[in-house]
């Protein structure tokens, strides 16, 4: 009797990591993991995420619309991991001091900006919302218009002769941030 708990307990356990597993690669195949990196001058600026894409997909918009990031919430800016960037030293993002170390990013969207947060809190499932208290930063990004850009998209530019410029594109926007040394 006790061998057959224990092998029935055992096809349970199997079952369920391969259902973890499975989970896990369908949801990377959909949003691929992503990086940026760039150094210009002393500066290097490292960023990890994922790439959703739109498929037919209302992207930003009000919930009564039924929009994948509704405007006003949350958005970890990818999918799966939360996003999160490195700066080598010490910078001004925007216009606001920036200590050096790695940080989450996120935002809150707007239909003309989007609200801008790094949090000190690393390591998480990016589906769940950041601890507000743990924010260092909150900066108010223009919304640009853009081409179509199917799949999510941070690239890193080359700004003055020490700085960066962090480019999110997705859909029909883009959002350009200056990072620059103190």
């Amino acid at each position: 009797m006790l061998k057959k708990i224990l092998i029935s307990l055992g096809v349970v356990v199997v079952l369920l990591v391969a259902a973890y597993f499975y989970l896990d690669n369908r949801n990377r195949t959909l949003s691929p993991r992503g990086a940026a990196n760039l150094t210009n001058g002393e500066l290097t600026v490292d960023i990890t995420y994922s790439r959703p894409s739109v498929r037919d997909r209302l992207i930003f918009g009000t919930e009564e619309d039924e929009a994948l990031q509704p405007y006003g919430k949350y958005w970890r800016l990818g999918a799966n991991e939360s996003t999160e960037v490195t700066f080598s030293q010490d910078v001004l993002l925007v216009d606001q001091p920036v200590k050096k170390g790695t940080y989450r990013m996120y935002a809150i969207p707007g239909p003309q900006y989007f609200e801008l947060r790094l949090n000190s809190e690393l390591g998480e499932w990016g589906a769940f919302e950041a601890d507000s208290e743990l924010d260092i930063l909150s900066v108010m990004i223009p919304v640009l218009p853009s081409e179509h850009t199917e799949q999510f998209t941070i690239a890193l530019e080359p700004l003055y002769d020490t700085g960066v410029k962090i480019v999110f594109k997705w859909d029909k926007i883009k959002m350009e941030v200056p990072v620059i040394t103190e």
